[in-house]
């Protein structure tokens, strides 16, 4: 049993991989239009965490920090391959709490869908992970303008979060409180200055490629053994 876990867990790494390489070119054509390239530029401190949505324990030794934009094809990726195996080897174990942070690269549609998140996260934070699930993939495979409406995000919210109150949800995403939450995001985005999607921050280090996973994994590892010093 132990050796099928492992070769498993080696095939979905693999497959990571071959999609992140995949995403990469993704990123590399929609550089001029959205900014998302496939290389993430230099940090500085961990973002301010607190109000934003996040899972995990509070005082895991280790801070895991997402800027993603819900228009983003190579983050839609990363939300389906990569996080469930952060997820499982670290976030579950209580080693790391993870933080989701919108980007706004896609002008109106991000502003659309991260309003839609924040609403979601007002009404109920614990169900933010699972529409945010769903709205990445709810992004068609292939480019497609205008998917993205108040309408479909409604209906994503309802077949996500059956609990929520969709009358309410579209109320506070067209509020003053939701925009500011957004704001907030945004002048984190410039703060650590980011510039592309997705950017995967590890105790306020950047990951330079966040499809690797053993990149990832490493760092999550040092900064565990850091904190046990």
């Amino acid at each position: 049993m132990a050796e099928n876990k492992g070769s498993m867990k080696f095939i979905v790494i693999l497959t990571v991989v071959v999609i992140g390489l995949i995403a990469a070119f993704v990123m590399l054509d929609n550089n001029s239009n959205g900014g998302e390239s496939d290389m993430a530029s230099s940090g500085g401190d961990a973002p301010a965490i607190d109000g934003h949505p996040t899972i995990g324990e509070s005082d895991a030794p280790v801070e895991i920090v997402e800027f993603g934009d819900y228009l983003c094809p190579a983050c839609k990726v990363w939300s389906d391959q990569a996080f469930p195996l952060v997820k499982q080897d670290y976030i579950d174990t209580g080693d790391a709490n993870f933080t989701y942070i919108n980007v706004l690269f896609h002008g109106e549609d991000s502003e659309l869908a991260s309003s839609a998140g924040e609403a979601v996260y007002k009404q109920d934070p614990d169900a933010f992970w699972d529409f945010s699930k769903a709205l990445y993939e709810a992004q068609p495979e292939e480019h497609e303008e205008g998917w993205l409406t108040k309408e479909k995000i409604l209906e994503v919210a309802e077949d996500s979060v059956p609990s929520i109150d969709t009358e309410q949800m579209n109320e506070d995403m067209d509020s003053e409180e939701i925009q500011q939450e957004v704001e907030k995001d945004d002048n984190l985005v410039k703060e650590h200055g980011v510039q592309v999607t997705p950017t995967i921050m590890i105790n306020g280090e950047m990951v330079e490629d966040p499809f690797n996973y053993e990149e990832i994994s490493t760092k999550i590892e040092k900064a565990i053994e850091e904190s046990n010093e």
